[in-house]
């Protein structure tokens, strides 16, 4: 996105929902999104053409419910530990000491295991063969593993296969699960050379992806990665697989490896630690870092034809550090309800969607670093802490799975980094020191009682690293305790008005329970009153923390969350009737929310055609301009779309041309209120969009109207 003048634009923006007289009546049977993509059908990601079926594969409820209880730990293995003297990468990208193997990892079980956490993920420890000449970039790619050559053996630079085996052996009898990193949508340029012990071989007409490698086709090569992906659950007994860029891979595709995954786990048996004899999970979780609505279609699929049926919730952990420290592009300063906005982006995916949340991987800036990017805080304020400490409140009372990556438990960050570093135009300096975002945050682990690396003494946290690590893990376990926070469905609670910037309040329940989630934003107590039957209470509240009890007095509660705290409240007797909730009115009056008005000839003041640019479906992550969301001119300065939303949804958006010469947004990036106007300013560059919740299926008519006196400027 590029810039445009700061000059504000004093315009007003509307969203009213068509279903109702304004338009003819009637909505959710309207068109599709001109943009949208058919799961199972069409061009494949490495450049099948023509029309692929797959056969569809729905998700298995039951074993998706059990992936909620997970509570994954990321390991980047070259980074990590270093326990094996014989394996070293020597070369990666980051700034960490490039030793890391799978001998370390073992090491690290029991701190991983105390930690609360009941999972791993390892990062690609296929073997990547180097190519005769290749140069320091290929050297250091080989490092990440994430370009593999032979997708049947273990990477020498990691360690053995033996070495692999102790690792998940040891990691299932301490009750742990083990995923390994699947990348099935590309591959360096020689793995055609490594047959499958089947005697499978990838394709070689793949495109280019980087110097090093190729993308996958489909359906060519789908045959080879369901052997990969069942030979290593038969082989090992792994529980499962992250799914690097899942997007290369057609959503059909992805329905057919999953089969072959689950029908393999439900075949395959090892003893977990309470000595029970069980099968693998079976869980699979792709990475797809788009907006929700792209997640959704390239991702999730439809429910005649699901894809995958848990995917990382990029858009709701956007939301989080712009809320309590700031995205990397510096957007930030977002209030409380910018985390129910991130709530609202779950609208967007199908009923059979498991999000798995996350606060930072090996792509992206350490939370830490972040606060520092910001200005919000620094190691040596208390507020650091409590950031962190607070980022995981939220995010241990969120349904679905949850993946913490290692350091993140004790607020690790790079010591003189916070500023991104031009890394397109530094001959490769910045890739060089480990100084890029999409790998600054990849450290050299820190395990407290175990060694960094061979030869050093172990490492040992400090009180403060201690204290956030013990935070954390009581986090862990309380959320292991309690079903309403991994597994519980969700009301958001009003707060008052003067409280809405900073106090941000969640109703969870299963059958069994119902808990009151708490997080206060703000760096001063925030003290309120809410009414028992707005919470659905008949009884006390139990702080699951502390064990104080709360009682109400002529039907009120009294509470206060410490600053940049939060507490878990359980409902101690939950009323039948649940919590109060309420929608706003999806209606308005006037020319700005009819959708009948006739056009007017040519492009209005603006000049140009102007859409709704975002991350919907079929919106390619602000990238498209669908003709079906292209303004249209109705006179007096006044534009419009009329949009079919075939079920609800919520994404973020920009008004803009299709060169970005313009771009608008609500005010101060601000949600949309539906039927209500609001005033509009220039948002040039990332992050500065706005975002729109749309509770039901409908037809919606977006308006704006700019005065005459605007200043647009170029």
């Amino acid at each position: 996105m590029h810039n445009t003048s700061p000059a504000l634009i004093r315009s007003i923006l509307y969203g009213s929902a068509l279903m109702l007289a304004a338009c003819s009546g009637g909505g959710g049977s309207g068109g599709t999104d001109t943009g949208s993509t058919t799961p199972g059908t069409g061009t494949s990601a490495g450049g099948q053409t023509g029309t692929v079926t797959y056969t569809p594969y729905a998700c298995d409820a039951a074993r998706y419910e059990q992936a909620k209880r997970l509570r994954i730990y990321q390991v980047m293995v070259e980074a990590f530990v270093d326990a094996d003297s014989s394996a070293n990468a020597g070369s990666a990208y980051g700034p960490s000491h490039h030793k890391g193997d799978i001998a370390g990892i073992t090491a690290s079980l029991d701190y991983i295991k105390g930690l609360g956490m009941n999972a791993i993920w390892l990062t690609p420890i296929f073997e990547s063969v180097p190519e005769n000449g290749q140069d320091e970039w290929a050297d250091r790619l080989d490092g990440t593993g994430y370009f593999a050559s032979n997708y049947f053996a273990v990477d020498p630079k990691f360690g053995t296969l033996e070495q692999l085996r102790t690792l998940v052996e040891t990691a299932h009898a301490k009750g742990l699960y083990v995923f390994f990193d699947g990348v099935f949508g590309h591959f360096k340029h020689n793995a055609h050379n490594y047959p499958s012990p089947e005697g499978r071989r990838l394709s070689t007409s793949g495109p280019a992806q980087g110097a090093t490698g190729r993308e996958a086709v489909y359906p060519d090569d789908l045959d080879f990665f369901k052997e990969v992906a069942t030979y290593w659950i038969r082989e090992l007994k792994i529980d499962g697989w992250r799914l690097d860029q899942a997007y290369q891979v057609p959503v059909g595709a992805w329905g057919e490896i999953r089969r072959a995954v689950e029908e393999t786990s439900d075949a395959v048996t090892y003893v977990n630690a309470e000595g029970q004899t069980v099968h693998p999970l079976g869980y699979m979780v792709g990475e797809i870092w788009k907006g929700a609505g792209d997640i959704a279609s390239q991702g999730y699929g439809t429910e005649a034809q699901p894809g995958l049926c848990s995917a990382f919730n990029f858009p709701l952990r956007y939301n989080l550090v712009q809320t309590l420290a700031v995205e990397e592009s510096g957007a930030g300063g977002k209030d409380a309800t910018n985390l129910n906005t991130g709530m609202d982006w779950n609208l967007a995916y199908p009923p059979h969607a498991v999000p798995n949340n996350f606060l930072g991987n090996h792509d992206l800036v350490r939370f830490g670093d972040l606060l520092q990017r910001g200005n919000v805080a620094q190691p040596s304020d208390d507020a650091w802490w409590q950031r962190h400490a607070l980022a995981w409140a939220f995010l241990t009372s969120r349904s679905g799975p949850l993946t913490l990556y290692y350091g993140e438990e004790i607020g690790d960050e790079l010591p003189g980094f916070d500023q991104k570093v031009d890394c397109a135009n530094d001959g490769g300096a910045g890739a060089r020191a480990g100084l890029c975002d999409d790998h600054v945050s990849r450290t050299s682990g820190k395990v407290n009682g175990v060694p960094g690396q061979v030869g050093e003494a172990a490492f040992i946290l400090s009180a403060a690293q201690q204290a956030l690590h013990d935070d954390i893990r009581t986090l862990m376990q309380l959320r292991d305790q309690h079903p309403a926070l991994y597994a519980g469905s969700r009301t958001p609670i009003a707060v008052p008005a003067s409280l809405q910037a900073t106090l941000y309040v969640d109703h969870k329940a299963t059958d069994s329970e119902a808990v009151l989630v708490m997080i206060n934003t703000g760096e001063t107590d925030g003290n309120l009153t809410l009414a028992a039957a707005d919470i659905g209470s008949e009884g006390t509240l139990t702080d699951l923390i502390s064990a104080e009890t709360f009682s109400a007095a002529s039907g009120h509660y009294t509470l206060t969350v410490p600053a940049l705290g939060y507490r878990f409240l359980k409902i101690d007797a939950p009323s039948a009737g649940g919590p109060a909730s309420s929608t706003g009115s999806l209606t308005g009056t006037g020319d700005l929310a009819r959708c009948d008005l006739p056009d007017v000839s040519g492009d209005g003041p603006i000049g140009v055609p102007v859409y709704i640019r975002g991350n919907y479906s079929g919106g390619d992550n602000f990238s498209a301009t669908p003709a079906d969301r292209q303004f249209h001119y109705k006179g007096d300065n006044l534009y419009q779309v009329v949009v079919d939303e075939p079920s609800a949804t919520a994404y973020g958006f920009k008004f803009a041309t299709a060169d970005w010469s313009r771009e608008y947004a609500v005010e101060g990036s601000a949600p949309v209120r539906l039927g209500e106007t609001q005033n509009l300013a220039v948002a040039s560059g990332p992050g500065t969009e706005s975002s729109l919740t749309l509770p039901q299926a409908g037809r919606y008519v977006f308006s704006f109207r700019i005065n005459a006196d605007q200043q647009t400027g170029e």
